[in-house]
């Protein structure tokens, strides 16, 4: 699933065509409960991460740092997942999204 040296940038729907044939390819998508608790479990990933380098629970000098960067690219790939199992696009669904806030949040945060 690694995009060439040079490629144009992916769109969300370019993201989840590649997951979806990833997926067809490795076994198909999990139970919908299932594919929650992968996706809690990756976020816990996330936070331990936050936790370790910016909260009070620092990691012990025999633990490495995780690559936070592929720890938040591994919940994208479970919410795209999600996504494809419940036929949502997410290039509509966020841009929705934006809208909302750019009109109810408009300067509430500046």
């Amino acid at each position: 699933m690694s995009e060439p040296t040079g490629a144009s940038p992916l769109t969300l729907r370019d993201i989840q065509a590649r997951v979806d044939t990833w997926i067809a390819n490795n076994g198909g998508y999990w139970p919908e409960l299932s594919m929650l608790a992968r996706l809690t479990e990756e976020t816990g990933e996330v936070a331990r991460e936050y936790n370790h380098r910016f909260g009070a629970k620092k990691k012990k000098a025999s633990e490495g740092e995780a690559d936070l960067a592929l720890e938040l690219a591994d919940v994208l790939f479970i919410l795209v997942c999600m996504a494809n199992q419940q036929g949502i696009d997410l290039d509509d669904a966020l841009s929705q999204t934006l809208e909302k806030y750019r009109i109810r949040d408009a300067g509430r945060f500046g």
